[in-house]
């Protein structure tokens, strides 16, 4: 027979009275009710992974007791995007909602002959034009200058306003790279790849994970195709945001380690081992995330980007590292420390990057919450749901439901009696 895992009860327990706490003890440390902390040891009540995290770290159990209560991963994993893609439609309605589809010819041409004369006003624009080089050079400049603005409309609109003029844009290089001669058809497509990553990254963001991963594959495809082999490598890395996200440490690790292992610029890896770590805070293994976190940021110091291109991953961190660090201190069960690092980082983030402030802010109110600072988050958090809420964010909305459920431990407290309704509002109108 094998050997059975212990049980978190009496692990708890044994682990507490070595340290010689009292459940009153322990209980101020984690912020948990000194009954619930009794029920959980006496086998009465499931703890959630939160607890096992703040209790391992506050018996400095090295991972131990984290281990015994993982986070559950989805029952599916999206990991294959099989559309054919040939043809992109794109529905943009009066109202504001709009919808993309990729196809393949047959299914246009099927769907064309079924329908026979349509009676709706159609526009049919016609072939491109062939470009001339300087026209494709011109061209390439205005794109990559319109990318910035795009981020940056990123950050303070939701997903759904910015996506049908990024997709049309990546459309666009894409077309224009095949009418273009050799050296502009490359910066073509390696612009129209970096569209695409972030168009993924955009649809992620609206809480679309197959359509994130489907337009990740696509911006290899066109790096590939513009001779940019990098960005396979970081492909991974956002496969790897995904299952972390899912609560998949082991997948989380495994796909980090594998962008590692295929990636050569200094970036890509700093930002692989930023992931590994962040695989590891959410295992419970202290040492091997810190490790991580600290080969990441040797390799993002000494990055040199491409001026002339866009820069992968985040621009509005001035430290992605010290912020990563931050979220994963929450995850190691140490959330006094996450809310420190994460507050110093927030100070350095621009006051236009709408999107990045509300979601670390918000990070910051759940840290605040678990270390039992529950005046102070819910300052923080009533100050973040407007900004929360313009920006559609599928991350934020999962840390609002964390912090409400940290919340309901403190129902008597006023200021979550306060924010209570406000709350319920932005989860209900942010509900996909």
């Amino acid at each position: 027979m094998p050997d059975q895992p212990p049980l978190f009860g009496p692990e708890l327990r044994g682990l507490r009275l070595s340290a010689g706490l009292s459940l009153t003890r322990l209980s101020q440390l984690v912020h948990y009710s000194k009954s619930q902390l009794s029920k959980v040891e006496r086998g009465l009540k499931a703890p959630c992974p939160q607890l096992a995290r703040l209790c391992d770290a506050a018996l400095n159990a090295h991972g131990r007791l984290a281990a015994l209560v993982p986070e559950e991963p989805a029952a599916t994993e999206p990991t294959e995007t099989n559309d054919d893609g040939e043809v992109w439609i794109m529905q943009l309605s009066p109202d504001g909602a709009s919808w993309f589809r990729p196809v393949n010819r047959r299914q246009v041409v099927a769907a064309g002959a079924a329908a026979g004369v349509s009676t709706a006003f159609g526009l049919g624009i016609g072939p491109a034009a062939a470009s001339a080089p300087a026209v494709g050079a011109t061209l390439l400049d205005c794109a990559r200058t319109l990318f910035d603005q795009y981020r940056r409309m990123g950050q303070t609109s939701s997903p759904q306003l910015v996506l049908p003029a990024l997709i049309a844009q990546t459309h666009t290089l894409r077309e224009l790279a095949e009418r273009s001669r050799s050296r502009t058809r490359d910066g073509l497509l390696t612009l129209a790849s970096r569209y695409a990553e972030y168009v993924g990254w955009l649809t992620q963001e609206a809480g679309d994970e197959k359509a994130a991963l489907w337009w990740t594959d696509r911006a290899v495809e066109l790096a590939a195709a513009g001779g940019d082999h990098d960005l396979a490598a970081y492909a991974l890395v956002r496969r790897a945001l995904v299952t972390f996200y899912r609560g998949d440490a082991p997948r989380t690790v495994a796909l980090a380690q594998q962008a590692q292992g295929d990636a050569r610029l200094p970036r890509i890896l700093g930002l692989a081992a930023q992931r590994e770590g962040q695989g590891h805070a959410l295992a419970g293994d202290y040492d091997a995330c810190i490790r991580c976190l600290d080969r990441a940021r040797v390799l993002l110091t000494h990055d040199a980007p491409d001026p002339s291109g866009p820069v992968i991953g985040t621009t509005s961190l001035s430290d992605p590292v010290a912020m990563v660090t931050g979220w994963c201190l929450h995850d190691l069960g140490r959330p006094g420390d996450a809310a420190e690092v994460i507050a110093r980082e927030l100070s350095q983030v621009p006051s236009y990057a709408s999107r990045s402030r509300a979601r670390y802010g918000m990070r910051q109110a759940v840290a605040l919450a678990a270390s039992g600072e529950i005046d102070h988050a819910c300052a923080l958090a009533g100050e973040l749901l407007t900004s929360a809420d313009a920006v559609g964010s599928a991350t934020i909305r999962a840390d609002l439901r964390q912090l409400a459920r940290t919340l309901t431990r403190h129902a008597g407290n006023e200021s979550v009696r306060a924010l209570a309704p406000r709350l319920a509002a932005s989860l209900h109108s942010s509900a996909p």
